[in-house]
């Protein structure tokens, strides 16, 4: 039953079977029976237990959700790569789901998730660049005493420069009232060199960076950059705008929107699904800022689009929309990839 079927293979048990049996003296109907039995179980039995542990676990993980929240993200968080979606997606559905999510804080963060006054806190280890020994060296540094300032940080925390902007670029440092620019301001402006005499000033700390702030756009390209994630707004709230003049309806907008009418959504890429069983089908799954749409593609139409279908992070998918017993997707039939300047994580592809 563990084994891919092998019809001459099952000839063969068969043969051994009803050998024994008949030795042991069960011939006629009895013999009959059993082998019907066991034929039969072998061919549902393996996919039966496999349901049914499937069935416990959305059970357990649909209770965890609906009634413990932060813990079930937070278990979700720390236990990444493993899981069907990217963290981005789940920090945004966690939200939308009344959870709130904290950003990554040296001042509080540690290297993995955490509760934080009911809320997920988000661990150092999304930084991007920065290594686990570092994340946990910050950890352990804050455990021991409060870090006073950002010298005082720079200086206990011994991080080599690329990590120290890494941090500062993803917004780690606005625990110590440093906006992204000014950290990077000051950290220029810093010597961490061990044998420096002035490794323990806080040379020039109260000087503000004469730098614009990031507009709230750059704060969220950062966040996607330098975390692949962010507790702000989606990607495609900075878009709406002009989304809306195009007539892109969101993802929840979509859901009164009349069955057979031609519609227009877009979103970030998350799920791309070809199996083989579908016949050359193509399923998208697309997140905005107000939750998921779903979109098919037409074997004929995925072939004509095969490469933007494939590479385009961010996408306008235009179609009839079909609504059954409230099964809603939009049958893909124009596209357009969405110009962003930022890094989006990855969408979870399956071929």
């Amino acid at each position: 039953m563990g084994f891919k079927r092998s019809m001459e293979r099952m000839e063969e048990i068969e043969k051994r079977l009803r050998s024994g049996m008949t030795k042991n003296g069960i011939e006629g109907e009895a013999q009959e029976q059993i082998v019907k039995s066991i034929t039969a179980f072998a061919l549902y039995g393996f996919p039966e237990s496999h349901a049914a542990s499937f069935a416990l676990i959305a059970y357990a993980s649909a209770y965890l959700k609906a009634r413990h929240p932060a813990a079930f993200f937070i278990s979700l968080l720390n236990a990444w790569p493993m899981g069907f979606y990217h963290p981005a997606t789940l920090v945004k559905d966690a939200q939308r789901h009344g959870v709130e999510v904290l950003p990554i804080d040296v001042m509080r963060s540690g290297w993995s998730a955490t509760i934080e006054d009911r809320a997920v806190r988000l661990g150092l280890r999304y930084v991007k660049r920065l290594r686990e020994q570092a994340g946990r060296r910050i950890e352990a540094e804050r455990i021991a005493s409060a870090f006073s300032s950002l010298a005082d940080f720079v200086r206990r925390t011994d991080l080599r420069r690329d990590e120290l902007e890494a941090l500062a670029h993803a917004g780690a440092l606005g625990g110590f009232g440093r906006e992204r620019r000014d950290a990077l301001w000051q950290l220029a402006r810093l010597d961490t060199r061990p044998q420096s005499l002035f490794c323990r000033a806080d040379a020039g700390a109260e000087e503000r960076s004469p730098l614009p702030a990031m507009l709230p756009l750059e704060e969220t390209v950062a966040d996607y950059t330098g975390t692949g994630m962010t507790v702000g707004p989606h990607l495609l709230t900075h878009l709406r705008g002009e989304l809306r003049e195009r007539g892109v309806l969101s993802a929840a907008e979509l859901r009164s929107a009349r069955s057979r009418s031609r519609v227009r959504i877009a979103g970030h890429v998350i799920v791309r699904q070809r199996p083989g069983t579908a016949k050359g089908l193509l399923f998208l799954t697309l997140e905005d800022e107000t939750g998921t749409a779903n979109a098919v593609v037409m074997p004929d139409v995925f072939e004509k689009h095969r490469a933007l279908l494939h590479g385009a992070p961010v996408l306008l998918v235009e179609g009839p929309l079909q609504n059954v017993d409230g099964v809603i997707h939009v049958r893909g039939q124009r596209f357009e990839a969405l110009p962003l300047r930022a890094t989006t994580p990855p969408s979870h592809d399956f071929h």
